[in-house]
Order: structure tokens, then C-alpha cells, then sequence
């Protein structure tokens, strides 16, 4: 709602009833700090470094730093509570699985189109 000036209200109301406040800034320090690795995955040639580099590419530096420091939140959990390893499997690891994915993903959708994929031969 525009109220002049300049000024915009942050919430929105439907009737009386305050709608869409978002969510307060947090100050937990472990979120701080796996948010930081998160950032720093950018340069990782890992496995979580490739996922994170595509994320960010399709969702914006905000959102995949918040989505990466969750995936770090529940691979510290595991290590935790199970005594689980993590296996870096690496960044090209990642990349051919996701292409394959992709491969899969494309022919799925031109059958149902009713197209068929054939590979073409590199030349």
C-alpha cells in the first residue's frame, strides 16, 4: 500500500488482521557460521561446491547460501548423532550426474510430446 512520499508499508493487512510480516533477523551463531562456509563453497572444487555454484546461478546468491547452509546443517547433524562420513565425490562427480539427469529429464518430456531423442556422435 502506497501511502506518498515515499514511504511503504513492510506489512500488509487484510481487514484488521496483520498478513505477510516475514521473518525476524536471526542472531543464532551457529547460522551465522555455516552460512559462512556456505559462501565460501563458491571456490570449493567439491561436490558442494558444484551444487551450490548451480543453485546460485538458478536461484540467486541469497537464497542458495541459505539453501546450502541447511544441506550443512543436516551433513553436521549426521556426523553427530550416526558418526557418519562425508565422501566429497567431487565436482565433476556432480556435474555428469546432473547432466545425466538433465539427458533423462529432456527425453522423458519428448515422449511425452511424441518425439524420440537419439544421441548424436561427436564429430
Amino acid at each position: 500500500m502506497f501511502l506518498g512520499c515515499g514511504s511503504i508499508r513492510t506489512t500488509e493487512f487484510s481487514w484488521d488482521k496483520d498478513i505477510g510480516k516475514g521473518r525476524l533477523p536471526t542472531n543464532n551463531r551457529l547460522t551465522v557460521a555455516l552460512k559462512m562456509a556456505a559462501t565460501c563453497l563458491r571456490q570449493s572444487d567439491s561436490y558442494l561446491g558444484a551444487q551450490f555454484r548451480r543453485l546460485r546461478k538458478r536461484l540467486g546468491a541469497p537464497v542458495a547460501i541459505k539453501a546450502m547452509a541447511a544441506k550443512l546443517a543436516r551433513l553436521v547433524y549426521r556426523m553427530l548423532r550416526y558418526g557418519m562420513q562425508f565422501v566429497d565425490q567431487g565436482a565433476e562427480f556432480y556435474q555428469a550426474r546432473h547432466r545425466h539427469r538433465e539427458i533423462n529429464s529432456l527425453k522423458r518430456k519428448a515422449a511425452y510430446l511424441g518425439f524420440q531423442i537419439t544421441q548424436a556422435t561427436a564429430a
